[in-house]
């Protein structure tokens, strides 16, 4: 008789039943199932298209979050969500009781990684605990911060990022600066920021200045030493669900309607004065909501 791996060494069962208890409890809070993120869209929002081959090196087990073909098959977790998975899975159980798979293939963006051929292996692998698993990798670059915790909104959101800098000029000008905002149109409004900024600057100068120009002393003079109030103000540690780009664009929006005949106040003023408002709790929470509304 064959040696065949003892019973516990079989986690396809185990990983359905895992898959339809998230199912119903998705049911009951009516939430939509989560994918693998689909690696050709990350790389065509996110414009990624140098790459290099860098060998066959283990990879953390956690830091796959993605796939280049097979987003149906499987759940954010590799949970089996295809009844044709089970012969494949139980398969390479059998053929492999040690988890010793051969290396799996796979697309390395940032701290993540997006499988194109391995599957069935990375589902076994997570359903086991293994950490760590052999791939062959190819690197995609960038500088993008993108790891494990990325999903598609993220995703949505570094894209939005990408437009501002390149179309402001930040890009090219303050390459290692970085803009998150909560809401997508938070980058819009930015954008406007910078452009309303060129308008003043180009008045007061009265010349005619690149946007790259533009940018560098919106950046320099008014959005950088800004963030430095907020922080030094504590006002970025009282409003802990809003990032400091969300407080930027609600402290010029406060100064905007702070204009009188004497002209708006500054920046620091306004800072000051949030800071003072946000020392309650519910001052803080109404503020959070302000923000969150865009209002």
């Amino acid at each position: 008789m064959s040696w065949r791996p003892p019973p516990e060494l079989f986690t396809y069962p185990k990983a359905t039943r895992r898959e339809l208890w998230k199912r119903l409890s998705r049911l009951v809070t009516r939430e939509e199932q989560q994918t693998l993120l689909p690696f050709e869209e990350v790389r065509e929002r996110l414009h990624l298209f140098q790459q290099s081959y860098v060998g066959i090196r283990p990879i953390p087990v956690r830091n796959i979050v993605g796939s280049a073909a097979r987003t149906s098959d499987f759940d954010e977790g590799f949970l089996p969500l295809k009844p044709h998975i089970k012969k494949r899975w139980e398969n390479l159980e059998y053929l492999y009781p040690d988890g010793d798979f051969p290396p799996i293939a796979v697309y390395k963006v940032g701290d993540a990684y997006f499988v194109v051929d391995g599957h069935h292996r990375v589902g076994i692998a997570k359903q086991r605990g293994i950490e760590m698993i052999d791939a062959e990798i190819t690197e995609i670059h960038t500088d993008l911060p993108i790891d494990e915790d990325t999903d598609i909104r993220e995703v949505i959101h570094l894209e939005m990022e990408q437009v501002f800098r390149r179309f402001s000029g930040l890009a090219l000008v303050r390459p290692e600066a970085r803009f998150e905002c909560t809401r997508p149109v938070g980058y819009v409004e930015l954008l406007e920021n910078v452009r309303l900024h060129g308008y003043h600057l180009m008045q007061r100068t009265g010349e005619v200045l690149s946007p790259e120009r533009i940018a560098a002393d919106w950046y320099d003079s008014t959005y950088l030493p800004t963030i430095e109030l907020i922080r030094e103000s504590g006002l970025a540690d009282r409003i802990t669900k809003s990032t400091e780009t969300d407080l930027f664009l609600w402290i010029h929006q406060r100064r905007r309607r702070s204009f009188s005949l004497g002209g708006p106040a500054s920046y620091a003023d306004v800072v000051r004065d949030a800071a003072a408002e946000s020392g309650s709790r519910q001052s803080a929470g109404r503020i959070e909501d302000e923000i969150e509304s865009g209002s």
